[in-house]
């Protein structure tokens, strides 16, 4: 293997490792997709397909992550109740997993899926530092997770993805996850997630304690070789934020020539994943041989 390969062949075992765990070819919860079952609540043509199966998640989940850090009630439950620090790819693990399972299983595999996240959701209470009591399992809290997330995905595809998605198509697709996991009335249009975070904008706050989770989503202790990709992806992930949450996080707005360069470096990153790495996500893999779609 010459020294390109190499470095190549690295890469491609950090990321796989930092996403599901396991850093070569996919885990045994990814393998099981493709076990007999219907197409679940997505299938082959879908906008959740679509956004995804593209790599273009990498930037969308730290996105993610940071406008959830922004609101204090969601980031008082991950501060008292992960061990974050010691395991700081535990959590991007998790949600993988939990959209890859969602997006590609069966209705069965997704009712487990949720299944499990609700027996989490019921041991994460406490007392927020300013003395508000917050619950995960509380629908207020649960939906501005909900929104901060499909928001990311949905910008980042936009900005990144290599397919097309009707914005609409996506958010009303990921609604029927959202009301499973207590959500009673998710956004169904891109309009109507619009509003569902503007109406948050009033609960949300930084202090120090969030300046902190912010250092750490910049900069956590990857492995070496996974270093320099995430920081090209957290710099686009920043690029993507609204203005008020850059203010609100305390995080940089690079003037426009800055930010068209990250969006340069990191459209040229993806696109060297996805050559390392091969076309089509692990879990559509093996959706698509669940359902007998395999080419």
């Amino acid at each position: 293997m010459t020294g390109t390969g190499q470095v190549g062949d690295m890469v491609g075992r950090s990321l796989r490792r930092m996403l599901s765990g396991s850093a070569d070819g996919p885990p045994p919860w990814v393998r099981e997709l493709s076990e007999p079952g219907d197409a679940g609540l997505h299938g082959p043509g879908s906008a959740a397909w679509a956004v995804h199966g593209s790599l273009a998640t990498l930037v969308g989940g730290v996105r993610a992550l940071l406008l959830q850090a922004a609101h204090p009630l969601a980031l008082a439950g991950v501060l008292q109740h992960s061990n974050y620090r010691a395991d700081p790819l535990g959590r991007l693990q998790r949600t993988n997993l939990f959209l890859t399972v969602t997006t590609y299983g069966s209705t069965e595999q997704t009712a487990r899926a949720i299944d499990r996240v609700l027996a989490a959701h019921r041991s994460v209470v406490g007392t927020a530092p300013d003395g508000r009591p917050y619950s995960a399992a509380d629908p207020q809290l649960l939906t501005w997770v909900h929104a901060a997330l499909v928001d990311s995905m949905l910008r980042a595809t936009q900005e990144y993805g290599p397919r097309e998605v009707d914005p609409d198509a996506y958010v009303a697709g990921a609604a029927p996850v959202a009301r499973l996991l207590g959500i009673p009335d998710p956004p169904t249009t891109q309009a109507g997630l619009a509003l569902t975070i503007e109406a948050y904008l009033p609960q949300l706050g930084a202090d120090a304690s969030t300046r902190e989770a912010v250092r750490f989503l910049m900069a956590p202790p990857l492995p070496i070789a996974a270093q320099p990709a995430y920081q090209v992806l957290a710099r686009a992930a920043v690029d993507l934020l609204p203005q008020w949450a850059l203010e609100l996080l305390g995080l940089p707005d690079r003037p426009g020539f800055v930010r068209a360069g990250d969006r340069a470096v990191c459209a040229a990153l993806l696109g060297s994943l996805r050559r390392l790495l091969g076309s089509g996500s692990p879990g559509e893999l093996a959706a698509r041989n669940r359902l007998g779609l395999v080419d």
